[in-house]
């Protein structure tokens, strides 16, 4: 699996970026491609130990700051660490796209940038955290704050989907958490 790692998207990037960069392509044999300055980044690299490891740097001249109002960071900033890797994912370059930048940004560019599934009508966050009897993938995490009861059943087919193809489980139990 080739994956791209938005290589500025951390508060103090890239040192955290790079650094867990490395571990993954150590520990899980994943091909990594950072995104991000080049300089930079290949400058933090260099404090590694990457013999043997699959990582390649892909030059992205502009950064989206959390602050940034997403849609027009998005638009304005085409060769953002965020945007260039999200083109990547489109293009099939790469099977999966990681950012811990302006997740607001992230989500903008990958609307725009992928479009939405037929019959989808907003894209969710989702966390898989490890349980005693399995994973357990929450979806929206709040990043929709008013959310429609047809959006829920969305997030609950999306879900399925997604522990069926990735974890192998037939038939996910969905359920509703609220606070």
């Amino acid at each position: 699996m080739r994956v791209v790692i938005d290589a500025m998207g951390s508060d103090r990037h890239p040192q955290p970026d790079v650094e867990g960069a490395v571990w993954a392509a150590r520990e899980d044999g994943v091909a990594i491609v950072l995104v991000g300055n080049q300089d930079v980044v290949a400058a933090e690299l260099t404090r590694h130990d990457t013999g043997g490891l699959d990582i390649e740097v892909v030059h992205a001249s502009e950064v989206i700051d959390m602050g940034e109002r997403p849609v027009t960071a998005i638009k304005e900033k085409r060769e953002s660490s965020i945007a260039v890797g999200m083109e990547m994912l489109k293009n099939g370059d790469v099977a999966a796209f990681v950012s811990a930048g302006n997740t607001g940004a992230v989500m903008a560019a990958a609307t725009l940038t992928l479009g939405r599934m037929k019959g989808i009508r907003r894209p969710a966050l989702g966390a898989v955290f490890p349980f005693p009897t399995g994973p357990i993938l929450c979806l929206d995490l709040g990043a929709n704050s008013d959310c429609k009861p047809s959006s829920l059943l969305q997030f609950g087919a999306m879900g399925t989907i997604y522990m069926q193809k990735i974890f192998n489980i037939e038939s996910p139990r969905v359920g509703l958490l609220s606070s």
